[in-house]
């Protein structure tokens, strides 16, 4: 069934439980209490609570590193953290938990698919932060941004597209702080998902400021990114059958070949994103690449870049890895970064390997 359709069902049956849902590495979960939403989860790093509040101006990264320092010392919300500190109201809190909560269900209606299931009486835990949110109105909203998503790209394809200004723009334009900071990145020549992570927001969000631009002859569209090649590429001898990859997988991850696992892992779900098996197993060969790398690169090391900018600006990096090196700066640690970074632990840890095994920082 439709997404639209699952919670209009929900919420007319007046049902409580745990929505969970997923699609490739991604997961989610909305709590309803007699057909009201009232809380939800996320696996993705992008959605956490922390990156909304950057957004928002609430916080500084250098606030949410000192609030994650802390959550290791004590193991509380995020938001509890950030209140008993004195760095934002319980009202702050509330008001951004609400629009996450919003956020993270508009993007589901994306979604092209995805598996779910319902939980019937999986109570929201003690700890969480409550809200109270009409389905019906999430559904109409969602629906307008899945229809709106599809006219924003008409102009911008897709996410990989790279954005520049135009050449007869004026900074004399009446433009507000964010759109300012926009086209501040705007001038590196970024692309719509570097827009996103380096701006601490959706891709709907920055789609629709794009396509305004566009339309006012502000900023064009100057190329693609090239897709991402099946890491499996100079794998030999790869098994027809999806089935047959994750065997091929486990049997890496046993031997200790975990990154070459990950790649597997990796293409597998691109093939197949519903495979609940491989989402399984992605799980566990996360959770033991990064055992490993910490077994090499210690969460309390602080890395540095060790080469020059001239010859930083010879060398290929990719758009997250150049996200995770602009952190770096000689006086916060790997765990201190990966607190402010929108992406997953594992994800982070190997951009941080290979920025280290290509010489580009040190510690």
């Amino acid at each position: 069934m439709s997404f639209s359709d699952l919670l209009q069902f929900l919420a007319v049956g007046k049902k409580t439980g745990l929505l969970k849902l997923s699609h490739v590495k991604v997961a989610k979960g909305i709590y309803f209490e007699n057909g009201v939403i009232v809380g939800s989860t996320t696996n993705d790093p992008a959605e956490y609570l922390g990156q909304m509040l950057l957004h928002y101006g609430k916080i500084d990264e250098a606030q949410l590193k000192a609030a994650m320092e802390a959550q290791r010392q004590e193991p509380l919300r995020l938001g509890q953290i950030l209140i008993t500190q004195g760095v934002l109201t319980a009202a702050d809190v509330g008001k951004v938990l609400e629009i996450r909560t919003l956020e993270i269900i508009y993007d589901l209606f994306l979604w092209k698919e995805g598996h779910f299931e319902f939980y019937v009486e999986d109570p929201l835990p003690v700890d969480f932060t409550r809200v109270h949110v009409e389905a019906t109105r999430v559904v109409m909203e969602g629906v307008y941004r899945a229809d709106e998503l599809k006219r924003y790209q008409t102009l911008i394809p897709s996410d990989r597209s790279i954005m520049e200004l135009s050449a007869g723009w004026t900074s004399s334009l009446n433009l507000g702080k964010e759109t300012r900071q926009l086209l501040y990145f705007l001038e590196k020549r970024k692309s719509l998902a570097e827009l996103c992570y380096n701006m601490h927001c959706s891709p709907f969000e920055i789609y629709g400021q794009l396509y305004e631009l566009v339309k006012k002859g502000v900023v064009n569209v100057a190329g693609e990114l090239p897709e991402i090649p099946d890491p499996v590429n100079d794998i030999v001898d790869l098994p027809e059958e999806v089935s047959d990859w994750l065997l091929l997988a486990r049997d890496e991850l046993n031997g200790d070949n975990t990154e070459k696992a990950l790649a597997i892992l990796h293409t597998a779900l691109r093939r197949e994103p519903k495979n609940s098996a491989a989402q399984a197993l992605l799980v566990d060969a996360e959770n033991k690449f990064i055992q490993e790398v910490y077994t090499k690169i210690s969460p309390s090391g602080v890395p540095r870049i060790v080469i020059t900018l001239e010859d930083l600006s010879h060398r290929e990096i990719e758009p997250q890895e150049g996200f995770v090196l602009s952190r770096i700066n000689g006086e916060w640690d790997i765990q201190s970064i990966l607190s402010i970074c929108p992406f997953r632990e594992a994800d982070s840890l190997r951009m941080i390997k290979k920025l280290c095994e290509d010489g580009i920082i040190g510690f």
